[in-house]
């Protein structure tokens, strides 16, 4: 009887037991299933993301395929506005014609001269394009606001004075010139030698009127085919309305606008093209609208007597090599940041430099500095000066020796 009380009370131990072991498998069964459905419910939100993904990817795709589909658009140019929402355009093809277009298009862009897309099969308007912009223009240099001020140009008083006159007022204050009944100068020419300036001029008036500065090289009008040069004229002042207020800068005027000759090469025969349309373009020009016009050259002898009549160029302003007074005001700016020994005598470094243009000076203060970085110092003293001034001058009468005796270096 003792014996089998010990064999069921063994055997309840044993369930005990196995029960504890049960509870636990079960415990961790549980916990293996939850993460296993959390698991699946992450990849279940990962892939619902997925196929909305994909979705969308395949809705752009067929989106895509469909306008592949669709009939190429012709362009054409309106030259006429109509009433009862039809214009007259002017096909890519040739011919024109009288069509409607959507009132969802904005009727204030529908103006003569406006590029539009047409249908090919209803010739209705589906869009107004962009204006046809020539790559050779939009590359040009182009700065919104120069960060050159009048205080950076020194010994240039006098044509600071005539330059805020003809090109600054006439932007920042055109009512002046409507109250006295006076048209403002369209175009001010600069004339003198290279380096004194001229550009640096233009850049400041642009900076104090906040006007978008466009500078071309005249030479770049100068192309091998015919029209070229004409077109990229017109492309140029196109942008310049566009950008407005703005500045056009045309550097060596005289590569376009030399005297015009009885030619008889195609190549001279297409620079007088180009001065022609220049000539119109400045002819049919607001004078007293947003945008001015400066010019610069160094040979104003040879510029075609038409260029330079009222109306066109008004105001020749000259700027010379500097003088004395001008030479020191020039360093003084160009050394103003610059880590000078006591021993510097900017007044003799100016004496010195005599004959010396704006950008030479520039320049000798550049060699000064690189002088001193050459022999590891930190300051630059007045022998640096010296060196860079017999560097900077030596190199300008080399140069003028050799002019003059007619020889040609390599």
């Amino acid at each position: 009887m003792e014996k089998t009380s010990q064999n069921i009370l063994k055997k309840i131990e044993d369930l005990k037991k196995e029960i504890k072991i049960l509870k636990e498998d079960n415990a961790k069964t549980k916990r293996n299933l939850m993460w296993k459905v959390r698991k699946l419910e992450k990849d279940k939100l990962l892939i619902e993301n997925e196929k909305m993904r994909l979705d969308r990817e395949v809705k752009s795709l067929r989106g895509e395929i469909e306008r592949f589909r669709s009939p190429p658009l012709v362009i054409a140019t309106v030259t006429e506005v109509l009433d009862e929402g039809k214009v007259v355009v002017k096909s890519s093809t040739g011919p024109h014609f009288v069509i409607g277009y959507s009132r969802f298009l904005d009727e204030n862009s529908l103006e003569p001269g406006a590029r539009v897309a047409l249908n090919q099969q209803t010739f209705s308007i589906v869009s107004v394009l962009p204006s046809e912009k020539d790559p050779l223009v939009t590359g040009m240099e182009v700065e919104e606001k120069p960060d050159v001020s009048y205080t950076q140009i020194g010994g240039l008083e006098e044509q600071i004075v005539e330059i805020k006159e003809t090109v600054e007022l006439p932007l920042k204050k055109p009512e002046l010139f409507i109250e006295i009944g006076i048209e403002p100068p369209k175009g001010v020419l600069l004339y003198g030698p290279p380096g004194t300036g001229k550009t640096l001029l233009a850049k400041a008036v642009a900076h104090e009127t906040n006007a978008t500065f466009i500078k071309i090289v005249a030479s770049e009008f100068v192309k091998k085919y015919i029209g070229e040069g004409a077109r990229l004229v017109r492309g140029v002042f196109e942008l310049a309305k566009e950008k407005a207020p703005s500045i056009i800068f045309i550097d060596e005027i005289d590569a376009i606008a030399a005297k015009r000759l009885k030619s008889s090469t195609s190549g001279d025969r297409e620079v007088q093209r180009t001065l022609m349309q220049l000539l119109a373009e400045m002819d049919g020009f607001e004078g007293r609208g947003d945008v001015g016009i400066v010019a610069a050259t160094n040979r104003p002898d040879i510029l075609d007597p038409a260029l330079l009549r009222p109306g066109r160029f008004d105001r020749f302003i000259e700027v010379p090599i500097p003088n004395e007074d001008g030479r020191k005001e020039i360093l003084k700016i160009h050394t103003k940041n610059m880590n000078l020994d006591e021993d510097v005598d900017i007044e003799l470094v100016s004496t010195l430099s005599e004959g010396a243009s704006g950008a030479d000076l520039k320049a000798i203060c550049t060699e000064a500095g690189m002088f001193a970085i050459r022999e590891e110092k930190a300051i630059v003293g007045m022998n640096d000066f010296l060196d860079a001034v017999d560097k900077i001058i030596g190199m300008e009468r080399d140069e003028e020796i050799r002019k003059e005796a007619g020889v040609m270096y390599g």
